[in-house]
């Protein structure tokens, strides 16, 4: 795919991503978040760290499956705005919820576990997004960056936990995450074991010439 054509796709991808921020502003501004609206700002915040981490996730999978080499060009952007929308999440929990009251806080994390698993996965985040840059992984080295970027399969199975422990009933919505997320890990796994083992057979051919 040619340079221009990447450049013009993300920037699709920038205004796509930006969207629910403009639309939770606009509710906002119109008083038209419904009868809760800043545990709307809440929720919806975190269903999109959650949608952008799956879509992250997916993308691997998916250029191995197409051979779309260039879908990896995109991967760093959606995982930095899985981080963004994470960070407003986080802000909304700690200045609707507990004002910036951190006693509060301390004493919301033992009757609230998921709060503990949503602060986990977010600091989990950190070091992902901090290390996303090319001048990163040449420091790090590919194989300390690929272990460390990992991770991210731990920041998105707890990112499901955390949304199905906030409901305290209706489990549907967390449970198409989680079968999503459950998809994207058994796909990865299958693409792995297939790899290996094509490797394998090759690996054979040359030994039997």
């Amino acid at each position: 795919m040619r340079q221009r054509t990447i450049v013009i796709l993300k920037i699709v991808v920038w205004v796509l991503a930006l969207v629910p921020l403009a639309l939770l502003i606009f509710g906002a501004t119109t008083n038209s978040l419904g009868a809760d609206p800043l545990a709307n700002i809440e929720h919806t915040t975190g269903r999109w760290v959650l949608r952008l981490l799956l879509v992250t996730l997916a993308v691997t999978p998916l250029r191995r499956i197409t051979g779309w080499n260039w879908l990896v060009r995109f991967r760093r952007m959606l995982g930095l705005f899985a981080f963004f929308y994470a960070c407003l999440h986080l802000t909304a929990y700690l200045w609707f919820d507990q004002n910036f009251v951190w006693t509060n806080v301390a004493h919301d994390i033992p009757k609230r576990p998921f709060i503990l698993i949503g602060f986990t996965a977010w600091l989990l985040l950190i070091p992902l997004t901090a290390t996303s840059t090319a001048a990163a992984i040449r420091k790090l080295g590919g194989k300390r960056w690929n272990i460390l970027h990992r991770s991210i399969y731990v920041v998105a199975v707890l990112g499901v936990v955390h949304f199905w422990w906030a409901q305290k009933a209706d489990h549907s919505d967390p449970l198409e995450y989680a079968v999503v997320l459950g998809v994207l890990l058994a796909s990865r796994l299958l693409l792995r074991t297939h790899k290996r083992r094509t490797a394998a057979a090759g690996s054979a051919m040359i030994e039997r010439s």
